[in-house]
């Protein structure tokens, strides 16, 4: 049963991914789409490619962090099942009204919820959620200055430029900063299922009792338990190349209905203003990855556009909809956390 459930975690960790991939497709391609610089499946055919490059960039750094949100070594497989399956059924939802929430917190709310559910507050890292709940706020507002900074020189350095020929050259520019964020995407999100897979792997393991030589190698996740809490140092092959396959897929299949909402309802976006974005975003990326925290790539990427809508007027930002996006960031946690202690109380009862 603990194998048959383990498969059954991973299989649904990577549908997770790829559903990411298309709700945050719109993210690194949305701008490069309403200017018109590339065509939608030519974005996504882009997206995706620099997606899956992101596998030979980025360390575990994210993916450490994410298997720390519950204490491994006091949790089950079923913990895990909830937790994945209520951030399936929140992307969805969100993914259906148009909404573009966070991937990222719909997981980690969902694998603390059912933690919780499983063991109480004591099996849970709250310093992890403390620094991921602040990166709400954090992030987008890091994007919005940079992005805003970034829009400002912009301006200054190309004044006497000539209009037309500036368009043609910052059009080009965003494929670059289209690319960057991409990357920044794929490096982050990707490796927060790299992380769930893994702590699922080192559950099962656990629960087994098996031996260092009985252990496949497939499944040999090397990992040092430091105060309670463990530390990932190496894992399996597949695993990496299977969360940066499914998010890229995911990305490939699009998910236009947030790509309208990123790309035109918060502001109208120029291609000097979508470079500004793209750029802003990706370096926010950039450095939360290198600091080991997990961000929204849709919290970045939407703070940098309102930045650069900032940059023009107050009124160029549609607070309407900015107001309504926020209300999604907020309720992400708290709903995928409710939603899945409900589902582990449930699959508790048949598992």
């Amino acid at each position: 049963m603990g194998f048959t459930l383990l498969i059954t975690v991973i299989v649904l960790a990577l549908i997770f991914d790829y559903i990411n991939g298309f709700h945050d497709a719109a993210n690194s391609i949305a701008t490069v789409v309403s200017t018109k610089v590339l065509t939608p499946f030519q974005a996504v055919i882009w997206a995706a490619f620099f997606n899956f490059l992101a596998y030979w960039i980025f360390h575990l750094n994210v993916a450490d962090t994410v298997a720390k949100t519950a204490d491994t070594m006091h949790i089950n497989l079923v913990v895990i099942l909830a937790g994945v399956v209520a951030a399936i059924c929140w992307n969805l939802l969100t993914w259906w009204f148009g909404i573009p929430s966070s991937s990222s917190h719909t997981l980690i709310g969902g694998f603390a919820g059912a933690a919780v559910a499983h063991g109480g507050l004591d099996v849970v890292n709250l310093g992890v959620i403390g620094k991921v709940a602040a990166f709400i706020v954090i992030a987008p507002i890091v994007g919005m200055i940079m992005a805003y900074a970034i829009t400002v020189l912009i301006v200054n350095i190309c004044r006497y430029a000539n209009p037309s020929r500036a368009e043609w050259w910052f059009k080009k520019l965003q494929l670059v900063s289209s690319a960057l964020f991409s990357l920044g995407h794929g490096g982050n999100d990707a490796q927060k299922v790299m992380g769930i897979i893994a702590a699922a792997v080192i559950v099962y393991l656990k629960d087994a009792n098996l031996s260092v030589d009985d252990i496949p190698g497939w499944l040999h996740v090397s990992y040092t338990v430091i105060e309670g809490k463990v530390k990932i140092s190496h894992i399996p092959e597949w695993i990496p190349i299977a969360c940066y396959t499914s998010i890229a897929a995911g990305t490939m299949s699009g998910g236009w209905k947030i790509v309208k909402t990123m790309g035109s309802k918060i502001t109208k976006v120029t291609p000097l203003e979508g470079v500004a974005a793209e750029t802003a975003g990706a370096i926010t990326l950039f450095m939360t990855e290198h600091f080991k925290i997990p961000v929204s790539t849709t919290h970045t990427i939407t703070g940098s556009i309102i930045g650069v809508g900032l940059a023009k007027r107050v009124s160029a930002v549609r607070w309407g909809v900015t107001v309504s996006l926020l209300w999604a960031w907020i309720l992400t946690i708290p709903v995928s956390a409710t939603l899945a202690a409900l589902l582990y109380v449930i699959f508790d009862l048949f598992l």
